[in-house]
């Protein structure tokens, strides 16, 4: 990337990398403002209330925090990006719909590639990478994530998020192995559920303010609070109407439709080409250029319609 600061043809303006830049710009402002700002209020509220957390509720705060973070994270790469094309510098690519990943290692493929990237080659190649005996490639992948996890902070839960995952990927790695040389292919939609729901399990502890609480969430996860499947949209509203009292007290928006427009917000995302591949795409046209007015407008509506946003990763 530094060359780039020495190309001289970088100094002078560049009308398509601007537009392109507003683009990708507008879709992180949206990820952040629109979707991730308004999923934080379930998410807060059900880790703040985690000790009478039933089933249902306890599930979507834990994927409220999930998707959270998801768009908040995405919508800072993107916004990085687009900063940096003003400039004619293109930035690496950071992010790359990690939720889409059908195994935990495809997941860290896609997820903070950068620092996947710094712990691969400054700490697990120089102990020895794949070149050592398996359990000695285990040991220093649980050691490697181990050391991420304590990056990210100093706190149990940390830690214990990146034991999670490297134990995760020393499960797959095994599993791998032994699916080759039985020439077994788990179904991609099995896969899928897996890891996701992995991710978002040892997301709780990311999210957790303490070991106490992550465990409170879990257990509502589990079913120990109790499961009624015939009361679970009856507690699914009653979560709802426990987070609109505060949504309204804040930003004057009722809970239920937030939520529902949040759904549908998550949905659309999935079913659409990432902002990576528009990046690459390096074209503008009528299309992205309306997209990024309409974007960016709603996206300034609701900076200027909620309190103070900050980035859950400024934190890191």
């Amino acid at each position: 990337m530094m060359p780039q600061f020495k190309d001289k043809n970088n100094q002078f303006l560049n009308y398509r990398n601007i537009a392109l830049g507003l683009f990708i710009f507008s879709i992180g402002l949206f990820k952040k403002v629109v979707i991730a700002d308004n999923i934080a209020h379930f998410a807060d509220f059900g880790f703040d209330k985690a000790a009478s957390l039933s089933f249902i509720q306890a599930w979507m705060a834990s994927l409220s925090y999930s998707f959270q973070l998801y768009f908040d994270f995405s919508g800072y790469c993107d916004m990085a990006i687009g900063i940096a094309l003003f400039f004619n510098i293109k930035l690496p690519i950071n992010f790359n719909s990690p939720y889409k990943a059908l195994n935990i290692q495809d997941f860290w493929r896609r997820w903070h590639i950068t620092l996947s990237r710094f712990l691969k080659e400054y700490l697990y190649i120089p102990l020895g990478g794949n070149k050592v005996k398996e359990l000695i490639v285990y040991r220093n992948l649980i050691l490697v994530f181990l050391i991420g996890g304590f990056w990210h902070g100093a706190g149990w839960t940390f830690i214990i998020w990146g034991l999670l995952h490297g134990i995760a990927l020393s499960v797959h790695r095994a599993y791998s192995h032994t699916a080759k040389k039985f020439h077994f292919t788990m179904p991609k939609i099995l896969a899928w559920l897996v890891t996701f729901n992995f991710i978002n399990l040892a997301w709780v502890f990311f999210r957790a303010k303490n070991l106490e609480s992550a465990l409170k969430v879990l257990k509502g996860m589990v079913g120990l609070n109790g499961v009624s499947l015939c009361h679970l949209s009856q507690e699914a509203s009653e979560f709802l109407n426990r987070v609109n009292d505060n949504m309204i007290m804040h930003t004057m928006m009722y809970a239920s439709p937030t939520f529902k427009m949040c759904v549908l917000m998550v949905i659309i995302s999935f079913c659409l080409k990432n902002s990576s591949h528009l990046y690459q795409s390096n074209q503008m046209n009528w299309i992205k250029t309306t997209s990024a007015c309409l974007l960016l407008s709603v996206g300034f509506l609701f900076i200027f319609a909620s309190s103070q946003s900050v980035f859950l990763y400024f934190n890191f």
